[in-house]
Parts: structure tokens; sequence; C-alpha cells
């Protein structure tokens, strides 16, 4: 398998891009704004709600080929890391509106050229459930802030009925073509265990030489066990988080850390992000191991340093895994700007945790 190699020109922005950028940013902002007024706190733009908040383990695999020995991943070796999981709204809404998820990475004990403006010893891996983000450009990005804006205010029953709407009708899709919609995959998520959702970047990364996309695949036998669990809305509001918690409370967690590395500049395009990259053109490879050991997964102290304090953001990042692509520029402004909002509106200094004993136990 011959593979593309990362080169500066690979990346094409879109004429008047800071523009549109500048809206996502006064979008979101709005939408924050309108959140922080009927819950009285303001909350995070996307993934308000968290369900899990843990510690544990990174550990590259030893010998990898040289394509898959780049950057972070150059040598075998064990890293600690921080993960939060989260449902995808910017408002904590009931589980009954079940619609994208997150899974945020920090990696602690990173060295390296770091980009501008992140100092601390770290790499962020920002994941989301689907294996691609449906707005596909930085103006779609605009696009797409703008509707979920213009829902924000709507009452929390209307939006339980779109997302209900999305989930049944991708169940229709799925039986009759194959494959589900991920744009109605965004809205309308499976009532599925959170530790056994596949987590993706959605958008390209430089990876050293190369350029590639992550996924987190979860593979323990007690993760696999799950595929049949469904949550029942009505009986827990809650109960994403209250399945996870239960999980760490006897399991470990573990996911296999691929990279899909780019081979086919026509079928794997860097700057629209709704098009997958067709894994026959080059599948996920496993370049490390995430372990994270049974634990209490949401003491209040640590639940409230993940949630208010820490900053998870694709910025944090090693120079040889910058973010390429349209939607990824505009989140390397995007996440800090809405970041500052939220830690200035709170009265909480943000943290760029640097090592993972700031964590609370």
């Amino acid at each position: 398998m011959t593979y593309l190699r990362y080169a500066p020109g690979i990346e094409t922005p879109e004429p008047d891009e800071q523009k549109t950028i500048d809206g996502i940013i006064a979008g979101m902002t709005k939408e924050s704004q309108t959140v922080e007024q009927r819950e009285g706190h303001a909350v995070r733009a996307s993934h308000a709600k968290s369900t899990a908040c843990v510690i544990g383990e990174l550990t590259v695999a030893d010998d990898l080929p040289p394509e898959l020995a780049q950057g972070l991943f150059a040598r075998g070796g064990t890293f600690q890391v921080a993960v939060r999981f989260a449902q995808g709204p910017g408002e904590r809404l009931g589980d009954r509106v079940s619609t994208h998820r997150g899974m945020a990475i920090k990696v602690f004990g990173v060295e390296g050229e770091k980009l501008p403006g992140h100092d601390a010893p770290t790499q962020d891996f920002v994941l989301a459930s689907g294996t691609t983000f449906p707005a596909g450009t930085a103006a779609g990005f605009l696009s797409q802030a703008g509707k979920i804006g213009a829902a924000t205010p709507l009452p929390e029953g209307v939006k339980s009925v779109a997302s209900s709407l999305a989930r049944n009708i991708n169940k229709v899709l799925n039986a009759v073509t194959g494959g589900p919609s991920p744009t109605l995959d965004f809205y309308g998520h499976p009532f599925s265990h959170p530790l056994d959702d596949y987590y993706f970047s959605q958008c390209p990364i430089r990876f050293g030489d190369y350029v590639a996309k992550l996924g987190a695949f979860p593979v323990a036998p007690e993760q696999r066990a799950l595929d049949d669990w469904q949550l029942d809305p009505h009986a827990d509001e809650d109960g994403f988080r209250h399945a996870a918690v239960d999980y760490f409370d006897v399991h470990d967690a573990v996911f296999e850390l691929r990279a899909q590395l780019w081979a086919n500049a026509e079928t794997q395009p860097i700057e629209d992000t709704s098009v997958e990259w067709p894994v026959e053109d080059s599948a996920y490879v496993t370049v490390a191991t995430i372990r994270l050991p049974r634990q209490a997964a949401y003491g209040p102290e640590r639940v409230r340093y993940f949630d208010e304090v820490m900053t998870f953001r694709p910025a944090h990042s090693l120079a040889v895994h910058r973010p390429l692509g349209g939607v990824m520029r505009a989140r390397l402004q995007v996440y800090k700007a809405l970041s500052d909002f939220r830690h200035r509106e709170n009265g909480i200094p943000a943290a760029d945790t640097a090592t993972i004993e700031a964590i609370p136990a």
C-alpha cells in the first residue's frame, strides 16, 4: 500500500473563510448565552452533559511500520490519559434526546514541538460517534451551527420528537440501504451503551510525514457484550451516565486507537469531512491501546474539574499532528472562543491541564 505524504499545500481554504469562522463563533456564542439564561450557568457549547470522567493509560504498540510510527506513535511506550465521555448537545438535556456522542482524550507526558499557544506537554484527540462530520466544510459548519442555534430555545419535548424521528428514519434506511445517514445519526443516535460506541476524529490530522483520521474501537469482552444493550429513556433521563458509572464500578474499558492513513486524494478529501474515507482504500490499523481501569467514574470533585475547569481542544496538539481541513481550521478558533466565554461567564479560570496529578480523585 502506498500512502500519500503530508505537504503544506494539501489544504485549500475557502474564500472568506475567516468571515465564516467569525460567524460560527458569533452564532455558537449566542446559543451558549441562550442556554446560560435558561440554566443559570454557562456550559460547553458542544458535549455539555458528561457521562463518565476517567483516567487511564495509552500504550503505543511496539514495532509499528514506518508509516504508522509517526509523531506521538513513533516508538512504543505508555502515557497517562484523561478521557471525558459526553452527550453531543451544547445543553444538558434528558437522555431521550439521544444525539451524537463525544470521547475527548488528553494524553500526558508528550514532548515535542506544539502548535502556537499550546505549552503543556499534552496531546488532545477530540473524537465523536460517526465516521464523518456531516457539515463537511467551514461553510457547512456555519449553516449547521445556525440550525442548532435556532432550535436551542425550543422546548425539550420538541427536541425529543426530532431526535426520535431522525433515529427511526435511520432504522429504515439501515434496513433498506444497509447503512444509516450520518446527518440523521448526528441528531438521532441509537440508545446504545456509551462504552460500546465507536468514536472518530471525523476530520483528518497530520500524522507525521503522512495524514490520517483516527478512531477509538471498544474491544474489551465486557464492552462487546453490550451490543444489544438499549436505554429505556422513559425510565431514566440520565441513563447513559448511570450505565457508564455502573460499568466502571466493576470493569475495565479498553479501546484500540486506530489510524486510517490517507491513500487516495480523490476518494479521501481533506477539505470535505462529510465524505467517508473508504476502508477499501486504507483500513483503520491499531497504533495504540487505551485502557481505562475500573474506578469511580463520576465523583463530584473530578466531574467539576472535567466539566468546569479542564479544556479539550484540537489546538492542544503536537505540530506533527496538526488538525487539517476547513472544519478543523474553524475548530482551532471556535473551541478557544467558546471556552473563553464559558469560563469568563462562570468566573472559573480555564486550565490547560499539564499533569494527571492535577485531576481530583
